[in-house]
């Protein structure tokens, strides 16, 4: 690592990870992902529910009434 005085700045020249660790790291976040990503869904079917209630998207999917 550098650092350059009175900038405050750092720069990193260099990351020594062994692979495995590497890996390990990616697995981890993939877990920490899952949660997250069905919480991103309910949250996106949750609006498209409300707004298919609001706007009578649903309506167009029964065919005609009568």
């Amino acid at each position: 690592m550098t650092h350059q005085q009175g900038t405050g700045a750092t720069v990193v020249t260099d990351i020594d990870i062994p692979f495995i660790r590497l890996v390990l790291i990616f697995f981890k976040v993939y877990l920490a992902m899952i949660p997250a990503l069905i919480l991103v869904g309910l949250v996106f079917a949750a609006i498209a529910s409300i707004s298919g209630g609001i706007f009578g998207f649903g309506a167009m999917m029964m065919g005609p009434t009568g």
